[in-house]
């Protein structure tokens, strides 16, 4: 039985860094539920239009096996905002289940106290959630169940890191072949 990963998106978020996690995951075999805060139709900070699968109230921790946050700062703001995802990333953590974040959602994390030490972001966003432990030596960084990744060049990386973990490398590394990801 397939792994399913929440995406919840909101408002202005990096639509390059949302749509290239989720096709990669699902490329990877993986159920994706793309999750709205607000409308069924999201527009992100370029604005391109995303329609969600299913409002992020309607998701329960027990039945999924990741949360994954795409950056862009207005949306990460609206994530950090929200009392379903802010629960839903605390009840993840607190069951030891994977919670990922990039470019500028880890500040969605750290708001949720669940961001540990050894993570890496968009640089600029290091100093706003001003949490020790920041690299940006690695595209990508898993710290026990948190994983972290830089921006919109590194989302594929993300997406099959998600993958490696969640399902197995050797499906990651025909992705990575497939999609001529050589920088990852």
């Amino acid at each position: 039985m397939s792994k399913t990963v929440v995406v919840p998106i909101a408002k202005g978020f990096e639509e390059l860094e949302a749509v290239s996690m989720i096709d990669i995951m699902r490329r990877g075999g993986l159920n994706v539920i793309v999750c709205t805060l607000i409308n069924k139709e999201v527009e992100g900070a370029n604005g391109i239009v995303i329609k969600a699968d299913a409002h992020i109230d309607s998701i329960n921790a027990d039945e999924i096996d990741m949360i994954a946050l795409p950056g862009g700062w207005d949306g990460t703001y609206r994530l950090a905002d929200d009392p379903y995802v802010q629960r839903l990333l605390k009840e993840m953590n607190e069951k030891g289940k994977d919670v990922g974040a990039m470019c500028a959602a880890p500040f969605a994390l750290a708001k949720a106290g669940v961001l540990k030490e050894g993570y890496t972001c968009y640089p600029a966003a290091a100093s706003e959630i001003d949490i020790p432990g920041y690299t940006s030596a690695s595209k990508v960084v898993q710290t026990d169940n948190i994983m972290t990744s830089q921006g919109p060049g590194t989302a594929i990386c993300f997406g099959l890191a998600i993958v490696a973990r969640l399902v197995d490398e050797e499906t990651a590394k025909t992705i990575k072949e497939g999609v001529l990801a050589t920088y990852c």
